[in-house]
Protein backbone atom coordinates (compact mmCIF):
# COMPACT_ATOMS: atom_id res chain seq x y z
CA UNK A 1 0.00 0.00 0.00
CA UNK A 2 1.24 3.84 -0.86
CA UNK A 3 0.42 6.81 1.03
CA UNK A 4 -1.01 9.87 -0.82
CA UNK A 5 2.47 12.30 -1.14
CA UNK A 6 -0.09 15.53 -1.22
CA UNK A 7 -2.56 13.89 1.35
CA UNK A 8 -0.61 13.23 3.87
CA UNK A 9 1.24 17.13 3.43
CA UNK A 10 -1.66 18.62 3.84
CA UNK A 11 -2.96 16.38 6.74
CA UNK A 12 -0.03 17.30 8.55
CA UNK A 13 -0.08 21.13 7.82
CA UNK A 14 -3.13 21.22 8.83
CA UNK A 15 -2.77 19.16 12.00
CA UNK A 16 0.68 20.92 13.19
CA UNK A 17 -0.35 24.13 12.11
CA UNK A 18 -3.76 23.90 13.88
CA UNK A 19 -2.18 22.81 17.03
CA UNK A 20 -0.17 25.79 17.02
CA UNK A 21 -3.21 27.91 16.20
CA UNK A 22 -4.93 26.39 18.82
CA UNK A 23 -2.20 26.29 21.97
CA UNK A 24 -1.92 30.20 20.69
CA UNK A 25 -5.15 31.37 20.69
CA UNK A 26 -5.76 29.87 24.14
CA UNK A 27 -2.57 31.79 25.49
CA UNK A 28 -4.08 34.84 24.23
CA UNK A 29 -7.15 34.08 26.85
CA UNK A 30 -5.02 32.89 29.18
CA UNK A 31 -1.23 34.12 29.44
CA UNK A 32 0.12 31.46 31.24
CA UNK A 33 -1.31 28.13 28.88
CA UNK A 34 0.06 26.62 26.76
CA UNK A 35 4.05 29.31 27.71
CA UNK A 36 6.58 26.86 27.56
CA UNK A 37 5.57 25.06 24.37
CA UNK A 38 5.21 28.65 22.43
CA UNK A 39 8.41 29.18 23.88
CA UNK A 40 9.95 26.40 22.41
CA UNK A 41 7.96 26.79 19.26
CA UNK A 42 9.63 30.00 19.16
CA UNK A 43 13.43 28.77 19.75
CA UNK A 44 12.83 26.52 16.28
CA UNK A 45 11.03 28.87 14.02
CA UNK A 46 12.88 31.95 13.48
CA UNK A 47 10.18 34.42 12.82
CA UNK A 48 7.65 33.11 15.61
CA UNK A 49 7.78 34.81 18.81
CA UNK A 50 6.03 33.91 22.14
CA UNK A 51 4.97 38.04 22.38
CA UNK A 52 1.79 37.49 22.61
CA UNK A 53 0.17 39.16 19.95
CA UNK A 54 -2.06 38.12 17.17
CA UNK A 55 0.39 38.52 14.62
CA UNK A 56 3.46 36.38 16.46
CA UNK A 57 -0.03 34.16 16.00
CA UNK A 58 -0.53 34.17 12.22
CA UNK A 59 3.25 33.91 11.72
CA UNK A 60 3.33 30.69 14.46
CA UNK A 61 0.67 28.74 12.33
CA UNK A 62 1.46 29.79 9.16
CA UNK A 63 5.76 28.64 10.16
CA UNK A 64 3.34 25.20 11.58
CA UNK A 65 1.59 24.90 8.35
CA UNK A 66 4.64 24.91 6.14
CA UNK A 67 6.93 22.74 8.54
CA UNK A 68 3.73 19.98 9.05
CA UNK A 69 3.44 19.69 5.19
CA UNK A 70 6.98 19.38 4.80
CA UNK A 71 7.24 16.38 7.71
CA UNK A 72 4.16 14.83 6.23
CA UNK A 73 5.49 14.82 2.20
CA UNK A 74 9.06 13.68 3.64
CA UNK A 75 7.28 11.01 5.63
CA UNK A 76 5.01 9.55 2.98
CA UNK A 77 7.99 9.59 0.27
CA UNK A 78 10.28 7.49 2.59
CA UNK A 79 7.17 5.37 3.19
CA UNK A 80 6.62 4.97 -0.58
CA UNK A 81 9.94 4.51 -1.33
CA UNK A 82 10.86 1.58 1.35
CA UNK A 83 7.13 0.06 0.73
CA UNK A 84 8.12 -0.20 -2.67
CA UNK A 85 10.87 -3.09 -1.38
CA UNK A 86 8.41 -5.08 0.34
CA UNK A 87 9.97 -8.72 0.55
CA UNK A 88 13.10 -7.96 -0.77
CA UNK A 89 16.05 -8.69 1.28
Amino acid sequence: MRLSIRGLAIAAALLWGGAILCVALTNLASPSYGMNFLQTMSSVYPWFHASRTLGDVVIGTLDGLVDGAVAGLLFAWLYNSFAGHRGEA
